[in-house]
């Protein structure tokens, strides 16, 4: 096991907690950690956020209220601020400076050897499991310590690349906290005149020993300086590394500018801007993204996918080595900012006085001695668990920690295992949950011999593999939908379930909910042909969603299919083909398009999957016209019926039917049964397949089975 220093984001209490250690997957470096900085500012902020009351965190975030008032529109007070409250209760890793030494590589990783030493972007803890790019190899030049800067540093790094200074410019800094204190001597380093100011003499007077001429502009107004310094033109560039909430620095900024002079943020500040500030002179104004291209790109951090050098010459990975060459040439002195050292596990005197500040670089070291790499932490072993069924959960995600273990525990079900991707998430889940161990490695639980029940939350592209490995373990299991998400990963699972003849459920909740259970009771068994309109307001998601991945399966697959298990569910009967329209034609991935699903029994089932509606609409609806009369259901909350005897209304607070699901599933494994019959499971998933072919060829596609 290892130690990682989180805080909470309830009341911001910084803790060190002992987790297993990572698993490195493709693309990943497992890295024993030597020395890591502390950020102050950022971890400051972090630390003051976490601190704050909910009404002063709401102060803080308004785009976040917004969201919150949509969603008590569209789904409830309850479900709203227990899903708040799952937020602010799941703490945050801290840090992001960190350096060490190799351990362990992932598959396709031949960039490194075991050994090296490296920087990467990993937290504070003993061991960290990065993306191959976003580590950078350290020059023997250069020291840990050193070394230590090389993330940091490329922050201000990629605001100076952004201002696109030349020899000889007049380049002003506004903040000379650490990344202040670093671009200067970067832009110095550049041939730039550089001015620095800001509040704190103690670090002015750090900047004027390093070469950098500062001044308190407390006592000297900068517009006047840079004036009289640049003969009346005003400064090339002024790039902004301070942080505060205020929008006069900004202002400042444009009346230090010369005319079509760049301005170039990398602190946080108000950003209330006065158009002719900028209209006079013709400014132009950029935010900095971190260290450089790359970052919060999934493909580049998680997947490995370089950028081509020709056509981005400086990555987020190339501006961390060019810190270290500037470091190793000494073009800029790292040494000088170092306030402090004190060991990993003494933490508190680093933030325990974040308020100082005075200080501009914390570092914190490690044992270079040895540590196990030990996957799998051991709690207390659990009481029996009421239903006497051995399960284990592999996945830490939202829904797993908000709705899967709390209704596992309300069934007197004790977890035996939580495996997790980063050990951090599973170890909190399995301490609240009393499960027997945390782990990091799937092998854990298929190894687990009181384990009977494997529960995958995991994303959609390792399901299949998982359900493979799982039902050759002779392990049954409940994965989340989608089941798979191509063809062939189809043909495999069904192929092993039916020579392994182990239980396989799915999560389609849905037809589990109350208003389902309803509905169907009195549609019956094997009603007749009738006509059924479905309609999800899935809303918008950023391109860059894992989910919009087409190696995830996209939207379609991945949610549209609760969609179609209804439908299967409700007409008693399988999808026989299917017809598709997308309001762009010919996308492979459309987020916003209907389905008509031609039943087996002559149903027709209308699919509306939109992405382009209102957050605070309801977000899913059923419409049901069969035999002179109607049902209407109403995003799980209510359902009305026209022409039913007996029966007119049902009103209830959200109800998604996962309660219900639980407890089913829990029965049914009990007695050895499926929970949804093997044959509805396959129909589905093979639909979802054929509504993304009929996008992609405009035509009607028959629904074969494997």
């Amino acid at each position: 096991m290892m130690k990682q220093l989180i805080q909470s984001l309830k009341n911001g209490v910084t803790t060190l907690e002992e987790v297993p250690v990572p698993t490195p997957g493709p693309g990943q470096v497992l890295i024993q950690t030597t020395c890591s900085l502390v950020s102050l500012g950022t971890e400051r902020m972090l630390v003051e956020f976490g601190k704050a009351s909910l009404i002063q965190k709401a102060r803080q975030q308004p785009e976040k209220v917004q969201q919150v008032l949509d969603k008590i529109k569209s789904e409830g007070l309850l479900p709203t601020l227990e899903a708040v409250f799952n937020k602010l209760d799941q703490p945050i890793p801290l840090g992001y400076c960190q350096v060490g030494r190799v351990v362990e590589l992932g598959e396709g990783v031949t960039e490194y050897q075991i050994g090296e030493r490296v920087v990467s972007n990993g937290p504070h803890a003993e061991f960290v499991c990065v993306g191959k790019n976003l580590t950078a190899r350290i020059p023997d030049a250069v020291s840990d310590d050193e070394a230590a800067f090389a993330v940091i540093g490329s922050i201000g790094l990629q605001g100076l690349r952004l201002a696109q200074p030349s020899l000889g410019e007049s380049v002003v800094i506004v903040g000379l906290g650490l990344i202040g204190l670093l671009t200067a001597q970067l832009a110095k380093a550049q041939g730039c005149r550089v001015f620095a100011y800001d509040v704190d003499s103690s670090k002015v007077d750090l900047a004027n020993k390093l070469g950098i001429q500062s001044f308190n502009s407390t006592s000297i107004n900068p517009v006047y300086f840079v004036q009289d310094q640049t003969r009346g033109h005003g400064a090339d560039a002024v790039i902004i590394t301070a942080a505060t909430k205020s929008s006069d620095i900004i202002h400042e900024a444009a009346q230090l500018s010369r005319k079509r002079g760049r301005i170039v943020l990398v602190g946080v500040i108000g950003l209330e801007l006065k158009r002719n500030d900028f209209y006079e002179k013709e400014l132009t104004f950029q935010v900095s993204c971190s260290y450089g291209p790359g970052r919060y790109d999934e493909n580049y951090e998680q997947k490995g996918q370089d950028y081509p050098l020709p056509f981005v010459r400086w990555t987020a990975q190339r501006n961390f080595s060019t810190i270290l060459e500037t470091i190793e040439s000494k073009s800029i002195d790292v040494q000088s900012l170092i306030s402090e050292k004190v060991p990993f596990t003494e933490f508190e005197k680093i933030y325990g006085t974040l308020k100082d500040t005075h200080r501009i670089a914390s570092l914190m070291t490690y044992p270079s001695d040895k540590i196990e790499r030990q996957r799998k932490i051991l709690f207390s072993q659990p009481s029996q668990s009421i239903n006497k069924i051995g399960i284990s959960v592999v996945g830490s995600g939202n829904f797993t920690k908000a709705t899967l273990l709390p209704n596992l525990k309300k069934n007197g079900v004790l977890v035996r295992g939580i495996i997790s991707a980063n050990g951090l998430s599973g170890t909190l889940m399995a301490k609240k949950y009393g499960a027997l161990f945390s782990s990091t490695d799937f092998n854990d639980v298929l190894s687990d011999r009181e384990t009977n029940l494997v529960i995958i939350t995991t994303r959609h592209s390792l399901h299949s593999s998982m359900i493979l490995d799982a039902l050759k373990a002779k392990k049954n299991i409940f994965v989340e939908k989608p089941l798979v998400v191509n063809r062939e990963e189809l043909d495999e699972v069904v192929n092993t379930y039916l020579s392994e003849r182990q239980l396989l459920h799915v999560g389609f909740n849905r037809r589990f909910s109350p208003h389902i259970q309803k509905i169907k009771s009195l549609l019956g068994d094997k009603p007749g042909p009738m006509h059924l309109i479905l309609t999800m307001n899935a809303g918008y998601l950023p391109s860059n969603h894992w989910t919009l991945d087409p190696n995830e399966g996209g939207r379609i697959v991945g949610e549209a299919c609760h969609l179609v298990d209804l439908g299967v569910h409700l007409t008693g009967s399988h999808v026989k083909s299917v017809v598709g329209q997308s309001v762009r034609p010919q996308t492979s991935n459309s987020e916003n398009a209907s389905f008509l699903l031609e039943m087996e029994n002559g149903s027709n089932v209308i699919v509306n999957y939109f992405a382009n509606g209102s957050k605070a609409y309801s977000k899913e609806r059923l419409e049901i016209f069969y035999q002179h009369r109607t049902l209407i259901m109403d995003n799980f909350r209510e359902t009305k019926a026209y022409g039913w005897k007996g029966f007119s209304h049902l009103k209830t607070s959200l109800d998604k039917g996962h309660a219900h699901q639980i407890h089913y599933l829990l029965g049914a494994f009990q007695e050895g049964k499926s929970l949804i019959p093997f044959g509805d499971i396959v129909n589905v998933t093979t639909t979802t397949f054929a509504m993304m072919e009929s996008l992609r060829s405009n035509s009607r596609i028959e629904v074969l089975a494997p």
